[in-house]
């Protein structure tokens, strides 16, 4: 039975919400708004929630001082590119790991787990050493291929086993009994069902390979193979200070999928997450 708050209660616990999603929405607004604005202004006391004489300045320059859109494009196609394969990669371990018994089964799994344990830190300078063995530095070969097959999709297996574990096994019974066999029963049977942890698995890996700093500035020495992180760093003056209104411009626009992300895509991650046991 379902109780509602007084109205008294409602308007208190509003205002608590409003006051605690300042912290959260401020940055934001600010870092938009001062993009509006000239250098002069940003930092300016007392400071302004709006600018003075908006003006869309800032935006024009950070295409004319570098090749930001082609670098927008390569940030999205990897992205995307590193959402697929991970779904990919990480559902069919993640099956077979729940579902199909194997000596060694649960050993093998720890030993997948401790990718979770190892700081990407760690293993970027033999991970380079590797990829210029193999003439892929200056590429996206080692942005696609690292989070795909290696430790950054351990979490995404350990997602989708939790979710496959818990289908009831009758499924796999009855689309036996009607001759489909183990792929089958993944791609036709387990996959649709795991939808919620599909989404999950998705965002968080898009986003995650979205906001990649480190590897990009290991392996791209091209401006036009730049990602969006690694070129925000590059809009600087002729004596290397930060063209703060350019800048922010920069980071407006490199901010809108994920904002989109969260706003459409909210609900189907919590549900993906509580689907598969995670708190």
């Amino acid at each position: 039975m379902s109780h509602k708050l007084p109205r008294r209660a409602r308007l208190v616990l509003y205002g608590v919400l409003l006051v605690l999603l300042v912290p959260f929405v401020f940055p934001t607004w600010w870092m938009v708004t001062s993009s509006l604005k000239p250098a002069s202004e940003i930092f300016a006391f007392p400071p302004s929630l709006w600018p003075d004489d908006p003006g869309f300045g800032a935006y024009e320059r950070v295409f004319d001082l570098q090749p930001f859109a082609q670098q927008y494009w390569n940030s999205m196609y990897i992205a995307v590119v590193v959402t697929v394969g991970t779904l990919a990669v990480s559902s069919m371990a993640g099956y077979a790991f729940a579902r199909i018994r194997f000596r060694g089964q649960n050993a093998l799994f720890l030993v997948v787990l401790t990718g979770l344990l190892i700081p990407s830190e760690v293993t970027i300078v033999p991970l380079f050493q590797m990829f210029n063995d193999w003439g892929m530095t200056d590429t996206h070969w080692p942005l696609v291929l690292v989070p795909v097959v290696g430790a950054p999709s351990v979490l995404a297996t350990f997602i989708m086993r939790q979710f496959f574990i818990a289908l009831p096994g009758e499924l796999e019974e009855a689309a036996r009994m009607d001759g489909l066999g183990r792929f089958a029963i993944y791609w036709r049977i387990a996959l649709p069902l795991a939808r919620p942890a599909l989404a999950a698995v998705g965002i968080f890996t898009f986003l995650h390979s979205w906001n990649l700093y480190l590897e990009p500035i290991v392996y791209l020495s091209t401006p036009e193979k730049f990602t969006l992180p690694q070129a925000l760093t590059q809009f600087t003056d002729s004596y290397g200070g930060p063209m703060w209104d350019v800048q922010l411009a920069a980071a407006s626009l490199t901010a809108l999928p994920v904002l989109a992300v969260f706003v459409f895509a909210q609900r189907q991650f919590v549900e993906g997450l509580a689907h598969t046991g995670l708190k």
